[in-house]
């Protein structure tokens, strides 16, 4: 009989590497801000102020929902971030120096209801759009991405609110929301950043 050969990464119970459960988050919490400034960098940094998620070194990242990750209200997430941390987030951003130009900034979540599966997250950051629009369009595609993956039965051409109720019915499907943010560029021609995250905590 070969001996079985040891693997070179260890490996818990679960089957994956041991260093893997240090890198999925277990909380998320959601957040929102806009800036205004001649300069377009500073305009984001006053965003990120506004979002209280300016000290963290930020690395964006895709659209994952990690399987029982906790979500957390703004004020307790933000106590969680050390000054210079890295920190993993899905951001949104989207900036113009156009007068009174409408930008808005979103972030869709979709949740199953089973704890050990994962939800998805979406981006979306538009021109022209109210908040309430680019905030239910986020929410669509984080919604819309998560039933295909749970095999549940909708007609993608049917309207938001026409596939919403589908899923609403369906009891894979546990919730979804959206965080958004939007704003009229500045009269003045300044600069305008508005962003919208959902911030990772390990």
């Amino acid at each position: 009989m070969a001996k079985k050969e040891k693997s070179p990464v260890p490996v818990s119970e679960n089957g994956f590497p041991v260093m893997h459960e240090m890198f999925v988050p277990k909380a998320i919490f959601f957040t929102n801000g806009v800036g205004v400034h001649k300069d377009r960098l500073s305009s984001f940094e006053l965003s990120l102020r506004d979002a209280g998620i300016e000290k963290a070194n930020l690395v964006t990242v895709s659209s994952i929902f990690p399987p029982g990750c906790k979500e957390l209200s703004r004020k307790e997430g933000e106590k969680l971030i050390m000054p210079g941390q890295i920190v993993h987030c899905v951001m949104a951003r989207q900036d113009t120096n156009e007068p009174n130009r409408l930008i808005a900034a979103s972030i869709g979540l979709a949740r199953p209801a089973d704890p050990k599966r994962y939800g998805y997250l979406s981006e979306h950051h538009s021109y022209g759009e109210t908040a309430k629009k680019a905030g239910d369009y986020a929410e669509d595609l984080a919604a819309t991405m998560l039933a295909t993956t749970l095999g549940i039965d909708f007609d993608p051409e049917k309207a938001w609110s026409e596939r919403d109720q589908v899923f609403k019915m369906d009891k894979r499907l546990l919730k979804t929301r959206n965080v958004v943010q939007s704003a009229e560029g500045n009269a003045k021609g300044q600069w305008s950043t508005v962003v919208a995250l959902g911030v990772f905590i390990f």
